[in-house]
């Protein structure tokens, strides 16, 4: 197996891993007596603690050796699990949340996956960059959707043996930490060479040319996913009831369909990335995804607003993995893990303003509000990377027929 495969695999388990807690962890918390309050400071917490590590191995990762933190990353996740599975109040369960980079949000983001992108650009030929990038995202999600369909599993338990619920979802995250060992398995069989810096200095660049180029990415990513935030799941969900009255179970089908749609639109990207150029995709995609989302309230039956959504979901995750490549390509490989890190923090930072935003505009003008301020700066987002980066192309676009 080589490093490329074991960080697939790696990755897979800890997405799946993800996706089950995403679903299960307010019930969990909930059966134990805890209420939205406490589910609300331990989501909260593990996502501080997540972001702090991507902090670490932003600033450190380069420099001190990625596989030897990708290791430590995983055994605190572990730790996560366990500690949910027997902490005992509400203190030391907000406490390990932190320290155990526990993600309640249900999507596969933190330090470990910065370490993998920076890993795979660097095993990975400049040409097959966006195509290992792309597979990457792929088996995220797909793991991820596997891991939520695991929300049966404490019943599975409960049939096998009479327990309580409470036990029933205790020795579901008890598992969770077992498992998370065949993560550490895969990740302490990396080569060395894959696995450590070695010469890399790491840290903040000094040189300014490539600050000034991480810093333009980082403040658009930062832009793109404030409007994210503007349409967060729960947003987009809430609007559907709101205005066409889709009941819960219908819903879980569409979200389920958009997630999918997401999914294979991945390897779509990259083969678009080949013919036209990684900046020309993520902004060409983007814009008609917009698009869709800006006559998504303008429509009057629930269909119509269905297959709008789908051809909006279709397209709008395309820049995930030609974006992570990118910002891979374009930055020196001693830099490359604290680009990839500085960018996903000011991601969940950019959701975490939009989503509370979402919720004022909604009260304040309508519950179509966010739609059309999230597809604004989405749009402000896409013309503003187009304009900045593209005369800054990544080494195999060099000396090719794209044009600009």
């Amino acid at each position: 197996m080589n490093a490329a495969e074991r960080l697939y695999w790696a990755a897979g388990v800890r997405s799946a891993a993800t996706g089950l807690t995403g679903v299960i962890l307010g019930l969990a918390l909930a059966e134990r007596g805890f209420g939205a309050g406490t589910l609300g400071l331990v989501v909260g917490a593990g996502l501080a603690g997540g972001a702090a590590g991507t902090a670490l191995v932003a600033w450190y990762g380069d420099g001190a050796g990625r596989r030897a933190l990708l290791l430590a990353a995983t055994a605190l996740t572990a730790l996560g699990y366990g500690a949910v599975a027997l902490a005992p109040s509400a203190a030391l369960l907000v406490l390990t949340a932190f320290l155990g980079l526990l993600n309640g949000f249900g999507r596969d983001r933190g330090p470990a996956q910065t370490l993998d992108l920076g890993m795979l650009a660097g095993v990975a030929a400049d040409a097959d960059r966006t195509r290992l990038f792309s597979r990457y995202t792929f088996i995220q999600d797909v793991a991820g959707a596997v891991g939520a369909l695991g929300a049966g599993l404490p019943a599975i338990v409960r049939a096998v043996a009479p327990v309580p619920l409470d036990t029933a979802y205790r020795a579901v995250f008890a598992g969770l930490a077992l498992v998370t060992g065949i993560s550490l398995i895969l990740y302490a069989g990396l080569p060395t060479a894959a696995g450590h810096a070695g010469a890399l200095r790491g840290g903040l660049p000094h040189d300014p040319v490539v600050r000034r180029r991480i810093g333009g990415l980082a403040a658009l990513t930062a832009l793109d996913s404030i409007g994210g935030g503007f349409l967060a799941g729960s947003i987009l969900s809430y609007w559907f009831f709101r205005r066409f009255g889709l009941a819960p179970e219908a819903l879980g089908v569409l979200f389920f369909a958009a997630r999918a749609l997401n999914a294979v639109s991945y390897m779509a990207a990259e083969r678009l990335a080949r013919r036209f150029g990684l900046v020309r995709t993520m902004v060409f995609t983007h814009l008609p995804s917009s698009g869709f989302l800006l006559a998504l309230p303008l429509v009057g039956t629930a269909w119509a607003a269905v297959g709008l959504f789908l051809a909006r979901e279709a397209l709008v995750q395309m820049d995930v993995p030609t974006r992570q490549s990118y910002i891979a390509a374009v930055t020196p490989a001693g830099t490359r893990t604290f680009a990839l890190g500085v960018t996903g923090i000011v991601r969940s930072a950019g959701w975490a303003v939009g989503a509370p935003l979402a919720g004022v505009a909604m009260g304040a003008l309508g519950i179509a509000a966010p739609l059309y301020a999230g597809a604004a700066l989405k749009v402000l987002y896409d013309v503003a990377l187009f304009r900045a980066f593209r005369h800054v192309r990544p080494p195999e676009e060099e000396g090719s027929h794209f044009r600009t």
